[in-house]
C-alpha cells in the first residue's frame, strides 16, 4: 500500500490547472494569516499600551493621521484587486474548455454517474480518459442537483436537471483518482462516488478497442432521428439542421440565440420556448418519450451534422448566415380534425 497517497495533507495535483489553483489558494491563506496575526498583535499591544492606569486618568488629545488611514485603505484595496484579477483570470481558464477538447457525456442519477463516450462506450461510476488530452464533460441530471467533483484535478461543477452544464480538464498523470458527488442529493449521497482512470494514449486506445459498442452516439442519434420522423419536416417544413450547431438562430421575437446543446435539448422537449423566425409552432414535444441518454444521442447526431456538412456555400441561393431564418420551402397543409367514427 502506498501510504504517501493515503495520508497526504493535500490532494494530488493531477491536472493542468491544479497547480495554479493551489498557488492561488496558498497565497490567499498566507496573506489572510499575516493580516490575522497582525491585527491580533495590534489589538493586544493597543490594549496594553493605551490601557487606563488610574480611575481619574484623562487620556491626552490625539491627532488624526489621515495619511495613515488612506495608505492602509489603499494598500488593502490593491491587495484585494490583485487577488480578484488573479482569481477571475483563473476562473475563465477553468470554465472555458478548449475548442479541440474530447467530449464525453455524463448523466447524474440517484445515486450513480452514467458516462457515455462518443464512440458509444458506456460506463457506470467510472471515467476512462487519456493523459495529456483535454476532456470536456457535458453533464445533466435525471432527478435532483448533483455535483461532479474531482479533488485531484481541482474542479467541480453542479449538474442540474433540465439543462447541460460543462467542465473540462487535462489529466497530467496516469492513475486512478476519486470522483465524488459534492452536492447533497439524498439518502445515499455519500455513496455516489466513482473513479477517473487516466491512461497512457496507447493504453486508452487499447481500452476503446476492447470495449467496442454496437453503435456510436451519432449512429444511435441518427436512428432516433429517423424513428421519430424528424427528417420528414426538418429542411422542408421546419428549419434545416445541417450546420446548425454553434450558429446564431433568429427567433420570432426578434432575439438571437446560439444553437448550443441546451438550445437543441430545449427545442426537442419544449419547441414553443424558442421559435425560429418565419416558422409556425408545429413541432410536437417529445417530453416523456425520450430518456436522457436518448436526448444525448440526438444532440450528438445534430452536432455531427454541423461537423460533417458545414454550411459554407449558398444553399438554393441563400447565404449561410441567413439559412436558419428563411421561411418554409412550402406552406404546410391545414390540419383538418377527423370526427369520431367518421372519415375525412
Amino acid at each position: 500500500m502506498d501510504f504517501s497517497k493515503q495520508f497526504r495533507l493535500f490532494p494530488e495535483e493531477a491536472s493542468s490547472v491544479a497547480g495554479r489553483v493551489d498557488t492561488l489558494a496558498i497565497w490567499l491563506f498566507w496573506v489572510s494569516a499575516f493580516f490575522t496575526l497582525l491585527i491580533c498583535v495590534l489589538i493586544v499591544w493597543f490594549a496594553i499600551r493605551y490601557r487606563r492606569r488610574t480611575e481619574n486618568e484623562i487620556p491626552p488629545e490625539t491627532k488624526s493621521h489621515e495619511w495613515m488611514e488612506w495608505s492602509w485603505s489603499a494598500a488593502i484595496f490593491v491587495i484585494l484587486m490583485v487577488f480578484f484579477a488573479w482569481g477571475a483570470k483563473l476562473y475563465v481558464v477553468v470554465k472555458k474548455p478548449p475548442t479541440h477538447a474530447m467530449e464525453i457525456y455524463v448523466v447524474g442519477k440517484q445515486w450513480m454517474w452514467k458516462v457515455q463516450h462518443p464512440e458509444g462506450q458506456r460506463e457506470i461510476d467510472e471515467l476512462h480518459v487519456p493523459v495529456g488530452r483535454a476532456v470536456k464533460l457535458i453533464m445533466t441530471s435525471e432527478d435532483v442537483i448533483h455535483d461532479f467533483g474531482l479533488p485531484d484535478f481541482r474542479i467541480k461543477q453542479d449538474v442540474l436537471p433540465g439543462s447541460y452544464s460543462t467542465e473540462w480538464f487535462t489529466a497530467t498523470k496516469p492513475g486512478e483518482y476519486h470522483l465524488f458527488c459534492q452536492e447533497y442529493c439524498g439518502t445515499l449521497h455519500s455513496e455516489m462516488t466513482g473513479k477517473v482512470v487516466v491512461m497512457l494514449p496507447h493504453d486508452y486506445e487499447a481500452w476503446l478497442a476492447g470495449t467496442v459498442p454496437d453503435v456510436s452516439m451519432v449512429q444511435a442519434g441518427a436512428k432516433l432521428f429517423s424513428t421519430y420522423g424528424c427528417a420528414q419536416c426538418h429542411g422542408q417544413l421546419a428549419p434545416t439542421l445541417a450546420g446548425l450547431y454553434g450558429r446564431p438562430v433568429q427567433l420570432d421575437n426578434g432575439k438571437t440565440v446560439v444553437a448550443d446543446e441546451n438550445y437543441i435539448r430545449e427545442s426537442i422537449l419544449n419547441p414553443p420556448a424558442k421559435l425560429v423566425a418565419n416558422y409556425p409552432a408545429r413541432m410536437p414535444s417529445f417530453r416523456g418519450q425520450l430518456s436522457e441518454e436518448q436526448l444525448i444521442d440526438l444532440v450528438a447526431y445534430i452536432k455531427s451534422l454541423g461537423a460533417a456538412a458545414p454550411v459554407t456555400q449558398p444553399v438554393n441561393g441563400v447565404a449561410p448566415d441567413a439559412i436558419f431564418n428563411q421561411p418554409p420551402a412550402r406552406e404546410p397543409p391545414p390540419i383538418v380534425p377527423v370526427p369520431k367514427g367518421g372519415r375525412r
